[in-house]
């Protein structure tokens, strides 16, 4: 795609790789609509990219854990900035550990990290499909491609952020919707650094779990490996290219792949 003169909505860019998406989006020529519910930090990026190009940026907050909420954002990306070219849901959560779970922190993994994709892309699609065309891009974790050791909640809901993505793709790519999925390994933002406080009996510590199979990342970095991705319109987007190896391991050699990864466990946890 091209961004200049482009609309790009961004969800969860209040802070961390949503922020960055924003900034690097803007960079590239294009109006950017950025989504949060925080509202302070939304409002500072907008007015300082509004600095730059004044009009360029508009803040819109909002709880995407609720489909009428992401209704309202794909209406009001469109009243303020007159259509949407791209829309990037970046906002996600990280809650819960093993089975102990809460049923509240499972449903709220999913209404945020895959309801929220699907009920924007309901939203999206009629008005796309009319046009011939729209490009949704969707936030996952490389826990969505591999897993997660840990949260049942965090891997199992980005397994179906990464499903609904291709799931997408495959029905509406050949009438002009792209797709496309980042997965991220460590990532320096606030949800990798919340996994840095102590953690419960036999539950991991998620920061030490993230540094301890690669490198940690900038969000600036991962915006740059995504604005190029969006160029050349890819479908999965790897900014720790590791991933992609582990994927191929998981796929041809699984048995291998599982117990690489109670290794791993042994080695982080102890168990």
């Amino acid at each position: 795609m091209k961004f200049d003169g482009a609309v790009a909505v961004v969800t969860g860019a209040g802070g961390g790789i949503g922020s960055a998406l924003g900034e690097r989006f803007h960079a590239a020529g294009a109006t950017v609509v950025l989504s949060d519910r925080a509202e302070a930090a939304l409002a500072a990026l907008a007015a300082r990219l509004n600095v730059v190009r004044p009009g360029s940026a508009h803040a819109v907050v909002a709880d995407l854990s609720r489909e009428d909420e992401n209704a309202r954002l794909v209406h009001e990306a469109r009243r303020l900035a007159g259509r949407i070219d791209l829309f990037f849901a970046n906002a996600g959560v990280a809650l819960g550990g093993d089975l102990s779970a809460t049923e509240d922190e499972w449903m709220t993994s999913f209404a945020v990290n895959v309801h929220a994709h699907r009920w924007a892309a309901k939203h999206l699609l009629p008005e796309w499909l009319a046009a011939g065309g729209g490009y949704f891009a969707s936030t996952a974790s490389a826990a969505g491609v591999l897993a997660q050791i840990g949260s049942a909640p965090y891997s199992v809901s980005k397994h179906a952020a990464v499903a609904f993505a291709e799931w997408l793709s495959i029905t509406y790519g050949s009438r002009g919707v792209k797709v496309s999925c980042l997965c991220p390994q460590g990532v320096n933002t606030a949800m990798l650094r919340g996994g840095d406080q102590p953690a419960a009996s036999n539950q991991p510590n998620g920061g030490n779990v993230v540094r301890a199979v690669g490198a940690v990342l900038e969000p600036a970095q991962v915006a740059d490996v995504v604005h190029d991705a969006l160029v050349e319109e890819r479908f999965f987007i790897f900014p720790h290219p590791e991933v992609a190896d582990y994927l191929r391991v998981k796929a041809v050699e699984h048995e291998r792949w599982l117990g690489g990864m109670r290794k791993l466990q042994r080695r982080v946890l102890g168990v």
